[in-house]
């Protein structure tokens, strides 16, 4: 992950151009809403597209999901059809990963997540995503989990079976290469 948290003028372009074109093919996800208004949130926020950009990076396909009137944010959620390819085979935090003594993990979902820019789903966001389309019907992805189940060492994480959102839980430190993390920005 880049640490200047800025992306160029060319690739800001390039992204919005493939930001733009998932907007316009999938539709389902944000129907009252207008691109040009997104994209001059955007524009007007680099650093938020820095954010989207590695959300875009690591294999999460983020698009526009919804719009929080209230507080003039429009929500960009993972979209890819699995769980992001380049966020795979992390545990789930940090104390997690430093627990572990050995074939540690390259990283853990919350510190990643916040190097990103971005929070990981809650359950309800994850349902919410799932009443868009189906994800992860081959995958799994790690959501934000209960303080009161972390302390006890565990974690959540969920995915689509038999037509279904199933919530599961793992102890925090275990990792799985078809499970990651799907990100939240607020823009």
């Amino acid at each position: 992950m880049s640490a200047k948290k800025q992306i160029s003028t060319e690739e800001s372009t390039e992204l919005l151009k493939i930001l733009r074109k998932r907007f316009e093919k999938n539709m389902n996800r944000h129907e009252k809403l207008d691109w040009s208004k997104i994209e001059e949130k955007l524009i007007s926020n680099l650093s938020k597209l820095w954010s989207i950009d590695q959300m875009e990076i690591s294999g999460g396909e983020p698009d526009v999901v919804d719009y929080d009137e209230k507080n003039d944010e429009y929500l960009f959620f993972d979209c890819s059809a699995e769980t992001p390819k380049g966020r795979r085979s992390f545990c789930y935090d940090r104390e997690a990963l430093d627990a572990r003594k050995e074939h540690k993990p390259q990283n853990d979902v919350i510190t990643a997540a916040k190097e990103m820019g971005v929070e990981i789903l809650s359950e309800e966001q994850y349902r919410y995503l799932q009443s868009l389309g189906k994800f992860d019907l081959k995958t799994s992805s790690w959501i934000k989990t209960p303080k009161d189940i972390r302390e006890l060492g565990g974690a959540l994480f969920c995915d689509r079976r038999y037509n279904t959102v199933f919530v599961y839980h793992n102890g925090a430190d275990s990792y799985y290469a078809a499970r990651a993390f799907r990100g939240v920005l607020k823009v």
